[in-house]
């Protein structure tokens, strides 16, 4: 089987987060901390490929170790409402805290309970909340324990509404530790998230290195699991004989985010080639006089290209439709000899004759 002590000696990379981790351990004395970084690179799973599951995809990571600062949770929350904004993705990044599953798991009977409330809690979407409490009764919880954890996974109501049952339910200090967090996120002075974070209880994040705030992107509309998830690992250096390296990241699931835009027609029916302006080509002198023009472009950032062929002004102006060229500059024989050219919008069908050294100021739009 896949868990073959044969075959897992080695193995491809799971995640971004533990091989950073690793990298920190090595090399936290040379870093100027609190340090940050973000990485895409390809990952693996031993999964059967279906929609939304793959043995290789894309993730992309950000990540903030050397502080505690809860500041760097309000970035991090920042980037995901900013990118989803800018992608066209209606999100919810629902959050959480460990402390307050640590201390669910303390009223359980000790912290050795965690594992077993949190994998529990995990399966929630896909077996429901019965089947959820039936699991920890196998696991050795009473019922009054299942029917607290019951009563916390179905709060309701607006995220401040949420915080202020879980005072009543969960008492101590780690709950009104992660109560705090999240209100410190939610509350923070100059954040606006458009709406898009909620509190969600029944957050558990698979992964047991987490410490504080947990993240999870779920897309609006979309039958997708999450596109994206992290959260607060303050002890994952230790594994690597380096502990108190505090850290926090999230993580983007690019292909899932891929199969959400392809679901959503996000995409553009073709693809823009980012060519601004073509150069006709009207002869060896004035491809001449063109491609001195078209330098003066690119050094001034704007995309230009010269048509390599000296043929008909007709099939030069089907590349440029077909590539969708917003203009196109014609330098015939007059223009040369005046020193001129003519810009052609081709877009609007209007043209205009411009001295060859206004060219490079002219406003491509």
């Amino acid at each position: 089987g896949k868990n073959d002590p044969r075959l897992t000696e080695r193995a491809l990379k799971y995640d971004l987060t533990i091989p950073f981790a690793r990298f920190v351990a090595m090399n936290h004395g040379q870093l100027a901390m609190p340090f940050k970084r973000y990485q895409v690179q390809p990952v693996w799973r031993a999964d059967r490929p279906q929609r939304g599951r793959y043995r290789e995809f894309v993730q992309c990571d950000a990540d903030v170790v050397g502080s505690k600062s809860l500041l760097n949770e309000v970035e991090l929350a920042g980037i995901y409402d900013a990118v989803f904004r800018e992608l066209g993705i209606g999100v919810e990044i629902r959050i959480n805290s460990r402390k307050l599953l640590g201390a669910l798991a303390a009223f359980c009977g000790g912290s050795e309970k965690l594992t077993d409330i949190t994998v529990a809690i995990d399966k929630l979407d896909k077996i429901g909340l019965e089947k959820v409490k039936e699991e920890l009764v196998t696991r050795g919880l009473s019922s009054s324990q299942v029917a607290t954890i019951g009563e916390y996974l179905e709060s309701s109501g607006s995220n401040q509404q949420k915080l202020e049952k879980l005072r009543r339910l969960l008492p101590g200090e780690d709950a009104a530790a992660g109560i705090a967090e999240l209100e410190y996120l939610l509350g923070f002075p100059g954040v606006t998230y458009g709406g898009s974070i909620v509190v969600d209880l029944t957050l558990a994040r698979g992964l047991n290195y987490y410490t504080g705030v947990i993240f999870e992107v779920k897309a609006l509309n979309v039958q997708m699991g999450s596109i994206g998830g992290g959260g607060r690992y303050d002890d994952l250096t230790g594994l690597f004989g380096v502990p108190g390296i505090p850290g926090v990241g999230i993580s983007f699931g690019v292909d899932r985010i891929y199969d959400v835009m392809d679901e959503m027609q996000l995409f553009p029916e073709e693809v823009k080639t980012g060519t601004q302006v073509l150069f006709f080509n009207l002869g060896t002198d004035e491809s001449g006089q063109a491609f001195k023009l078209l330098q003066q472009l690119r050094s001034a950032g704007i995309s230009a290209e010269l048509y390599p062929d000296q043929v008909k002004m007709d099939k030069q102006f089907k590349y440029a439709e077909k590539k969708q060229v917003a203009y196109t500059v014609i330098i015939g024989s007059q223009e040369l000899a005046d020193d001129t050219c003519v810009v052609k919008n081709l877009k609007t069908r209007e043209q205009q004759t411009i001295a060859s050294d206004e060219l490079a100021g002219f406003s491509f739009r």
